[in-house]
């Protein structure tokens, strides 16, 4: 599917775009709030600027994919695939992140307060100068991860352990 043929299906009301193939769609400063992306492919695609709020992301494939700026609050990004993703000054407030592999994402200066972050794997994400004021953090390992300047307040580690530890995840992977 080509990124104008999704907006103008999005324009006309169309929000399920359940398993659609956008690799490297150019989706810069899009309006797609509330859209449904669940298992879809927007590796390496270009989301910076986006509206995408209460989106749905579960299980979606967005490995290298760069979201500067974008907007996803309220958002469900659960067990979705963001390595190596950027997104820098992202506003996360709310969204729900949980069984997440953000394995060298860009998080540098990203709002995620009040965001689910359990079961995420950090592993060399890049999270300086993010706000994780009231983040639910149980299961997750922010040692592996940068966190110069980072806001920790009021985290809510859950006081348990990884649970994830062996299960492989069910990302839609692109094989183009």
């Amino acid at each position: 599917m080509k990124a104008t043929q999704l907006i103008r299906q999005y324009r006309h009301g169309i929000l399920d775009f359940k398993k659609a193939n956008l690799h490297s769609a150019h989706l810069e400063a899009a309006n797609l709030t509330r859209i449904d992306l669940t298992q879809a492919d927007l590796s390496d695609a270009d989301l910076n600027d986006a509206d995408l709020r209460g989106a749905c992301f579960q299980q979606a494939n967005l490995t290298n994919a760069s979201l500067i700026n974008t907007s996803l609050v309220g958002a469900n990004l659960s067990e979705i695939n963001l390595i190596g993703a950027d997104l820098e000054n992202a506003d996360l407030r709310d969204a729900d992140l949980s069984g997440a592999d953000l394995r060298y994402a860009n998080l540098h200066g990203a709002n995620l307060f009040s965001a689910n972050l359990t079961d995420v794997d950090l592993g060399g994400a890049d999270l300086s100068g993010a706000d994780l004021t009231e983040a639910k953090l149980a299961g997750t390992d922010l040692s592996v991860a940068e966190t110069r300047n980072t806001v920790l307040e009021y985290i809510d580690w859950g006081g348990c352990e990884r649970k994830h530890e062996n299960t492989s995840h069910h990302w839609v992977s692109w094989s183009g």
